[in-house]
């Protein structure tokens, strides 16, 4: 999971006009138990303070998984087509706040406005879908081996769910979860990243708007290590909704396993984009630019390698680094900047180091870029150049670990099956893509790549709420977010038989 943003460089900015922000639990904001806070600045401009958060512990989210559960009792009983009705609220109040929420977004994240934009239209899709599926938890009917027997299977709800969402998507990312959990009937207690805490306050307010009853939704904010491992190991919390890293799901999955407490785990990436020789050139890279620069690199389904025929590979790379050159870096509130800040100098040192580590131990060839960003204005922000690699190895280490920057690996092979086997020869299956005219190709990268998400000419990002989300391998433990196949993480099946024949009559048991 990223760090959190240092304070190093900076100097107190508190005034009495900075916004303090509380927890929110049972309904109401409440300050924490610890008496601290914690400063949210804005990467473009670490000298300003975004607002304060409440530092929080155990006691705070004690607190707040109990008012889940009390919630529980009443919130699962409310006919799902009426829990809807408010999910349906929520998509509309979101639709008139999405101005303002994508602009304090941008401010505690980082990332331009027409992809804070996006973020929250995604949590209004993702409102508006799930309303739709508290009139579609659709069970099963089967006829029954045995006279005079009806049987089916249902959906129940599961109860208090955890939830921990990473910095990246602060908005949309949270409704992923949020939405299909509530539709099913559970109560939740959510801890946002620390660096993008406001996004939940803000998703917080419009949720208790619009007529979440009283616990039904908890936030608690702070870090993993005081919030978000006793959210993980309390004995109401029946679930744990996680995304972020790798390493860290893999220890969210160790703290549930003891107590066989479920998990949905949605980590890493190290997305690969195919572009064989008879592609649309122009098409491709456009796709890679966005795919690879998009959100400054920081999303698990970024396109951190592109895999191109060397056919074409002089002159697609000879473009690309002609374009990503010209990508205008800055502060994300300016309409005709492409592409923001690292979130943090934590992350921007990770972007760094591995710029080093492929020049200096991979020897790869650096094509342009490579360096932080300190001319002018830039230098109060978290900014690095786009920076292209050419000529990777595909088993180089920036090819194989997740860098989460500004940072593309070009790879040359040969034939369409070594583009397959260099695309699946990571340790993560998110995403992946491929630029092709041939229908045959097409299809066999689409059966043959094996990832939970696949694109034909498009880049690597771009997933819609409506379908699955969510990868193979060490990116996930196999749950899906968003879709219908969100509910089957947050619901559990109930096989019902009712006998009617009023005698005793035992399946599979001849008399």
């Amino acid at each position: 999971m990223p760090v959190a943003k240092t304070k190093a460089k900076t100097q107190s900015a508190k005034s009495s006009k900075t916004p303090v922000y509380k927890n929110f639990i049972g309904g109401k904001w409440v300050a924490s138990k610890t008496g601290e806070t914690f400063e949210n600045r804005n990467p473009a401009d670490w000298r300003e303070v975004v607002g304060v958060f409440q530092k929080s512990d155990a006691r705070d989210v004690d607190d707040a998984v109990n008012a889940a559960a009390d919630a529980y009792k009443e919130w699962r009983l409310v006919p799902a087509p009426k829990r809807a009705e408010i999910l349906y609220k929520v998509g509309e109040r979101l639709i008139h706040e999405r101005e303002r929420i994508s602009q304090e977004m941008t401010r505690e994240m980082g990332k331009i406005l027409k992809e804070t934009r996006g973020d929250t239209q995604e949590a209004i899709d993702m409102s508006y879908y799930m309303a739709g599926e508290g009139r579609r938890q659709f069970g099963h009917t089967t006829p029954s081996e045995l006279k005079n027997k009806f049987q089916m299977s249902v959906r129940q709800p599961m109860g208090v769910c955890g939830m921990i969402t990473p910095w990246n998507f602060p908005i949309a990312i949270p409704s992923w979860k949020i939405m299909p959990a509530l539709v099913c009937g559970n109560t939740i207690v959510i801890k946002p990243a620390t660096d993008t805490p406001l996004s939940v306050a803000n998703f917080m307010k419009v949720l208790d708007e619009c007529g979440i009853p009283p616990g039904v939704v908890n936030m608690v904010t702070g870090s993993g290590r005081n919030v978000g491992e006793p959210l993980i190991n309390h004995n109401e919390v029946k679930l744990v909704s996680f995304t972020g890293s790798t390493e860290v799901g893999r220890t969210v999955s160790s703290l549930c396993g003891p107590s066989f407490k479920h998990s949905c785990l949605e980590m890493g990436g190290k997305n690969a984009q195919i572009v064989m020789d008879d592609a649309d050139l122009d098409l491709a890279l456009e796709g890679a630019l966005w795919g690879g620069f998009g959100t400054t690199g920081q999303r698990c389904t970024a396109t951190s390698r592109v895999i191109i025929h060397k056919k074409i590979y002089k002159k697609f790379v000879d473009a690309y680094v002609e374009r990503a050159q010209k990508i205008k870096v800055g502060n994300g509130l300016n309409e005709k900047i492409e592409m923001g800040p690292a979130v943090n100098e934590g992350q921007l040192k990770t972007v760094e180091e591995y710029v080093k580590i492929g020049q200096k131990d991979d020897g790869a060839k650096l094509l342009c870029g490579g360096n932080r960003l300190e001319r002018g204005d830039l230098k109060h922000g978290w900014f690095h150049e786009p920076t292209v690699f050419g000529d990777v190895h595909h088993k180089m280490r920036i090819a194989q670990e997740e860098i989460f920057g500004p940072v593309v690996s070009l790879i040359p092979v040969s034939t369409f099956e070594e583009a397959i086997e260099v695309c699946n020869g990571i340790a993560y299956g998110l995403s992946a893509s491929i630029y092709t005219r041939d229908v045959n190709k097409a299809f066999t990268a689409m059966r043959d790549v094996y990832t939970g998400i696949f694109y034909v000419n498009a880049p690597t990002i771009g997933a819609e709420v409506h379908l699955p989300f969510g990868g193979t391998k060490a990116t996930g433990n196999g749950h899906r977010e968003a879709g219908q196949a969100a509910l089957d993480v947050f619901s559990e099946w109930k096989a019902i038989y009712v006998d009617f024949s009023g005698s005793l009559q035992k399946a599979q048991i001849e008399d």
